[in-house]
């Protein structure tokens, strides 16, 4: 298992938690980096919680090693002035849940930009504005001051609100959406953007928590995650440096570029059929019983199931051709496991579980 600490952490905190953990059993080994603190632990790791680990104040991710990457994500504000070569000087967030309130939270934080912010409730922004994330509320008399615009809703009202502030967004200004999808939003806005003379890209934080709304936000949300970049142009390096620089704030691990088509063919794999499985998975009238005998596998499983049904139903239902095909093949291979169970032929079974595990070792390591 692998601790990252926040870089706050103290000597003393750290000694106490390595302390603590020797003390179960397990060695460790400490590296310390400009950017990070890293605490490896090693021995029978199984009998520690992550959940538990990230829970300690000074603990900012657990990863056990089989899930972990192969190096450690490096934030993109490598260079304390990456921001400033952006020439961002305002910065606005439209929508202020777990996702716009951590980016404004972030940017607040980690750089000196003016912070404005546009919330569907007011009683929102007047809190953002109380603790000092917001300098104002974001309107359609100042949108024009902002640099870099942000809108964090579900991807229908990013597409309308974005037109309908297009006429008051400032010409050259940067506007980074943080929809799941990508396809209508980027054939929509790319448009908006030409016609009214800002530079619109398609973006998607691969971070979130299981609640949502704005008192969940912080500003390390992003931290060493994956920022999915989608340019109309993926070759012109010029707006990829710009992008990567606006926001360096947000300490994003790694910027993935691609086109609108692969962001929702992959994203249909990797993040709506694991929301679909778990959903339907969790109906199983066995779950009403299963206290006292689910562990680990048992909560990774269903940790998706508790979702937000009416965002989901508009992203399910926008990229239902992709979806599709996913379920198409789960349900087929799926099929191969009941069939040999059926049959009673445990050399298939083997083959079918044998398959399984090269594939997760080809694709993640072990």
């Amino acid at each position: 298992m692998i601790l990252v600490l926040k870089k706050e952490a103290s000597a003393d905190q750290i000694h106490e938690l390595i302390k603590w953990i020797e003390a179960q059993g397990l060695k460790t080994n400490l590296s310390q980096g400009d950017y990070h603190t890293i605490l490896g632990l090693i021995g029978d790791t199984w009998k520690i919680d992550p959940e538990l680990m990230e829970s300690m104040e000074i603990v900012e991710s657990a990863r056990r090693i089989s899930e972990a990457p192969e190096v450690l994500p490096v934030p993109i504000t490598l260079n304390p002035d990456d921001f400033t070569r952006s020439g961002v000087k305002t910065v606005g967030i439209a929508g202020l849940g777990l996702i716009g309130g951590s980016f404004a939270k972030a940017y607040k934080a980690y750089s000196d930009a003016k912070v404005l912010g546009w919330n569907r409730s007011q009683g929102t922004i007047d809190f953002a504005k109380m603790e000092g994330t917001l300098d104002d509320a974001l309107t359609e008399e100042n949108i024009g001051e902002c640099d870099l615009i942000i809108p964090c809703f579900y991807p229908d009202r990013i597409i309308s609100w974005v037109k309908e502030m297009a006429p008051h967004i400032k010409k050259g200004a940067l506007v980074i959406d943080a929809g799941g999808l990508k396809r209508k939003i980027c054939r929509e806005l790319y448009a908006t953007a030409k016609e009214y003379g800002f530079t619109f890209v398609g973006g998607h934080p691969m971070a979130g928590k299981r609640y949502s709304g704005y008192k969940y936000s912080t500003g390390r949300l992003y931290t060493g995650s994956s920022m999915i970049i989608v340019p109309e142009n993926p070759e012109d390096q010029d707006l990829l440096d710009r992008v990567k620089y606006a926001l360096s704030p947000c300490r994003f691990g790694q910027l993935t570029v691609c086109t609108p088509e692969n962001h929702d063919e992959m994203i249909a794999f990797t993040s709506e059929m694991p929301h679909i499985v778990s959903n339907a998975f969790i109906k199983s009238p066995t779950a009403l019983s299963h206290q006292g005998f689910s562990a680990g596998s048992y909560k990774d499983m269903t940790r998706v199931a508790w979702l937000n049904e009416t965002m989901w139903t508009e992203i399910f239902m926008e990229n239902k051709d992709f979806i599709q095909n996913e379920l198409d093949f789960l349900i087929n291979a799926l099929s191969e496991y009941r069939d040999a169970l059926r049959d009673n032929d445990s050399a298939r079974m083997m083959q079918l579980l044998h398959d399984g595990k090269m594939a997760k070792e080809q694709i993640d390591g072990a």
